[in-house]
């Protein structure tokens, strides 16, 4: 839980390029809201994703879980808004040996390297791993027509949220 204070007071007094994160409510220390800034020169570029981080009370022993609830279409994202990268993963033993464990979940991660990730993963999709099967073939197969199309509509809808 001090964890998480401290955390907080570092995002407030140096923000880091590409996110912002806070608290939902001040009396919850565990209910993160936090926006994704689209990256430069990705499909991405200028939406605003708001997405919730959830953290366990064992935090940092487990991830947190993080859901977009702005409207994403991508290849490792839940149709649902589930984020599905390696770093949020529980650790130790991928049991389809498909990752290293040194790629899920460490103590070490903050809500920084959480973030950088998820800025990484708009920006390059793994499509070897989707949780969104629509959009990873339509990432693979068409990236410049139906994939597109969708992430431009994603897009105008965020900005459209962003200022509601």
């Amino acid at each position: 839980k001090t964890e998480l204070y401290s955390r907080q007071l570092q995002l407030n007094k140096n923000p880091v390029e590409g996110f912002s994160a806070g608290l939902i409510d001040d009396d919850d220390i565990y209910q993160w809201e936090v926006v994704v800034i689209g990256p430069q020169d990705t499909l991405f570029e200028g939406g605003f994703f708001k997405a919730n981080l959830t953290f366990p009370h064992d935090y940092p022993l487990r991830p947190p879980k993080m859901r977009f609830i702005t409207e994403i279409w991508h290849p490792n994202v839940a149709k649902n808004g589930d984020v599905c990268i390696s770093i949020l993963h529980e650790p130790g033993e991928d049991k389809y040996g498909y990752e290293k464990p040194e790629e899920r979940w460490l103590p070490i991660h903050t809500v920084e390297t959480i973030m950088i990730s998820v800025i990484s993963m708009l920006a390059d999709p793994n499509g070897d791993s989707p949780a969104n099967v629509d959009a990873a073939k339509e990432w693979r197969e068409d990236p410049t027509g139906e994939f597109k199309r969708k992430v431009a509509r994603c897009v105008r809808k965020s900005q459209e949220m962003a200022f509601d």
